[in-house]
């Protein structure tokens, strides 16, 4: 007998994909911002960028995706998964990279692999009570 996801599973991840193209979309407008309007370098304004997208998607992944409250406990956790899939990030790039492979099938493996890891390691630890 096959295992299928609950209704309330289906659209608790739908609200994750869609909080992480929230978040994506600020951190394009924030790097692209930075940037053209005011000449930041792009490693500077993808830094900033990093840190704005990861605030909104802590806000819009608790109480939106994950309907909690919002806590230093599930903050600190938060952050450590945020690092964790910015390690993930680097670590499948450079495989890639190393491996001779082209820079869209290291994209491709990050789009798939990140998003699945973070979304298990959230449901699973970030957001425990």
């Amino acid at each position: 007998m096959k295992a299928r996801a609950s209704t309330p599973e289906l659209r608790r991840l739908g609200r994750f994909l869609v909080s992480g193209a929230s978040s994506t979309g600020v951190h394009v407008a924030v790097t692209a911002t930075l940037v053209s309007a005011m000449g930041v370098s792009p490693v500077a304004a993808n830094c900033v960028a990093f840190l704005c997208a990861t605030a909104c998607s802590y806000l819009l992944n608790t109480l939106w995706s994950f309907s909690s409250r919002l806590r230093n406990r599930t903050l600190g956790r938060f952050a450590g998964v945020s690092l964790l899939g910015l390690s993930l990030t680097t670590a499948i790039s450079w495989t890639a990279q190393f491996l001779g492979a082209t820079y869209w099938t290291g994209l491709a493996c990050v789009v798939l692999i990140v998003p699945a890891f973070t979304y298990l390691a959230h449901r699973s630890w970030t957001y425990r009570e």
